[in-house]
């Protein structure tokens, strides 16, 4: 798998590119990392908690190329946005990807959906990328490509996540709005959308039995897949390709 990611990374044009990933020491986030590292981009790595999936990664990280850090911060909170932004800058200089990855999520009936609730979820989903994308701004030029990862669930909907279905909503708006601002300066923004998708969280078997019910190619998602299409849209082969919504779902 790594000697498949490196040659890969040879027709990606991502070798050498400066990215921060915010969420990426597990699941989609971490299969993201590991995949921009393997084609040859020099990493920034955000996490919320200190763990073992911070020094697995880092652990990992070591046996690739390139140069990789991995910080913690609370992106919920303005002031860590903005210290991990001047991290960035200390470190790298500038960047050429941002993927914002981070995210929360829970499951509430509607009619028991608390403010807080709701405000936890939509700061961390959305007030967060509005916050961080607006920090690293100054490090970003033209190629440079932003990369939020959605949700399929932001245009289809789903019982008992009112509060993260218009956080993932919110993002494609925020994205068609950045496009029209900076896509003079050649600053690229588009969404990754994972439909369900197999990590390592634990999910009811059942559940599960219905995501595949749904899915047209009858199984999940890996999150080896997500990860491909945020190479492609971080990686010169997607130059022209600004404001999209790219679903990787299996058809829903």
């Amino acid at each position: 798998m790594i000697e498949e990611r490196a040659h890969a990374g040879l027709s990606l044009g991502l070798r050498g590119k400066k990215v921060l990933l915010t969420g990426g020491t597990r699941g989609i986030g971490r299969e993201i990392g590991l995949a921009l590292a393997h084609c040859g981009a020099d990493l920034i790595v955000c996490h919320r908690r200190p763990g073992e999936h911070a020094e697995r990664l880092s652990r990992d990280l070591k046996a690739t190329e390139g140069t990789h850090h991995i910080i913690q911060a609370d992106l919920a909170e303005a002031d860590e946005t903005i210290r991990l932004a001047e991290e960035c800058r200390e470190r790298f200089g500038s960047l050429d990807a941002l993927v914002h990855n981070a995210g929360a999520i829970s499951h509430v009936p509607f009619a028991e959906l608390s403010p807080e609730e709701w405000r936890r979820v939509l700061d961390t989903n959305l007030t967060a990328p509005f916050l961080l994308t607006q920090k690293v701004l100054p490090l970003l030029s033209e190629g440079s490509s932003v990369i939020f990862v959605g949700s399929k669930v932001a245009t289809v909907g789903v019982p008992l996540r009112a509060h993260y279905t218009a956080s993932k909503a919110g993002l494609i708006g925020l994205t068609r709005s950045l496009v029209k601002e900076f896509g003079p300066r050649g600053i690229r923004f588009n969404i990754v959308a994972p439909g369900p998708t197999a990590t390592d969280a634990e999910v009811p078997e059942e559940v599960l039995a219905r995501y595949r019910k749904m899915i047209p190619l009858g199984r999940l998602g890996r999150a080896d897949e997500v990860a491909r299409a945020v190479l492609f849209l971080a990686g010169d082969q997607s130059s022209f390709v600004n404001g999209q919504t790219l679903d990787v779902d299996g058809g829903i």
